[in-house]
């Protein structure tokens, strides 16, 4: 069964690199999320491919993590493509604020961008010849946005929803209120009549209801003890690296880790764990999820 009209292409991109999804319109051609920085390269062939040499026009982020705006330098370069971003990021981006902006406490890189516009929830675009409002999607990014189209049941869904569960919960992390803004954002969606839901991470799926208990649920298990969200986030955080590095000697976790502002935070108030514990403790859960391997001293993505 084919979920999206043939003017949507998703291209599924592995953990931790955001789905990219191209809107094929009669005038103009736009694209959501441009993907992870060392992945750029492969974006560009993707689009190139897809787009049989007509120019990407117009370049949207849901939020500003690494994996969903890595892409954008490299994308404003090829095509010189009208960018537009959350309206709460506009003066972190344009003073390129590495202190306000996620990529530094995260210890990841994405090139300088720039923005044409910016997108605030309640503003309604025309995509591929399809209405679309961007709504306010708080609690794993505080300025995420989401896109809906009513008249084809269509949610751009970011790392608010996935087909199970959502994104870190990063504002918890640094002692912010997340978890409320995430259930917040949950009912939201419940509202909407949602046909398929275009997730930042995985295949489009039909099952919103589903994905929807699967959700809440999860945010009842994390928020009910919240040293599990800052586990997840430690594994997410190696996983990162990985993705940069491919390689890691088994060594230099630890003081990899400590290098990261969020890192040592979320220890400090949830986990409360030696670095090399803590790291040995990562290495392992990233090893038993077939997320990596270690070949005798080194970590491989």
């Amino acid at each position: 069964m084919t979920l999206l009209p043939d003017s949507i292409e998703v291209f599924e991109r592995g953990w931790l690199s955001s789905n990219n999804i191209v809107l094929h319109g009669k005038d103009e051609v736009a694209l959501i999320d441009s993907g992870y920085v060392s992945h750029a390269p492969q974006t560009l062939a993707l689009l190139r491919h897809s787009l049989q040499g007509r120019s990407l026009d117009r370049l949207f982020n849901t939020h500003l993590h690494s994996d969903h705006c890595g892409g954008n330098a490299l994308l404003q370069a090829a095509y010189g493509c009208h960018t537009a971003i959350p309206v709460s990021e506009a003066a972190k981006v344009r003073d390129w604020d590495v202190d306000a902006l996620s990529f530094k406490a995260t210890g990841q890189q994405c090139d300088r961008f720039t923005f044409d516009a910016t997108v605030s929830p309640g503003d309604q675009l025309v995509l591929a010849g399809l209405r679309w409002q961007a709504l306010g999607a708080p609690g794993h990014d505080p300025h995420s946005l989401i896109f809906y189209c009513a008249d084809e049941g269509i949610l751009v869904s970011a790392d608010a929803l996935w087909e199970n569960g959502f994104g870190v919960i990063f504002p918890e992390l640094e002692g912010e209120s997340g978890f409320d803004e995430a259930r917040a954002t949950l009912a939201l969606i419940a509202t909407l009549d949602i046909r398929v839901v275009i997730p930042g991470h995985g295949r489009p799926f039909a099952d919103a209801k589903g994905a929807l208990e699967r959700a809440f649920s999860r945010l009842d298990y994390l928020s009910s003890e919240p040293a599990r969200n800052a586990q997840n986030a430690v594994k997410v955080l190696l996983k990162f690296l990985l993705l940069e590095r491919q390689r890691i000697a088994l060594a230099e976790v630890p003081a990899l880790l400590q290098a990261m502002p969020l890192f040592r935070e979320a220890n400090r108030r949830f986990l409360r764990q030696e670095t090399p514990a803590l790291a040995e403790w990562a290495v392992a859960q990233l090893v038993k999820a077939d997320a990596a391997r270690v070949d005798g001293d080194q970590l491989t993505n």
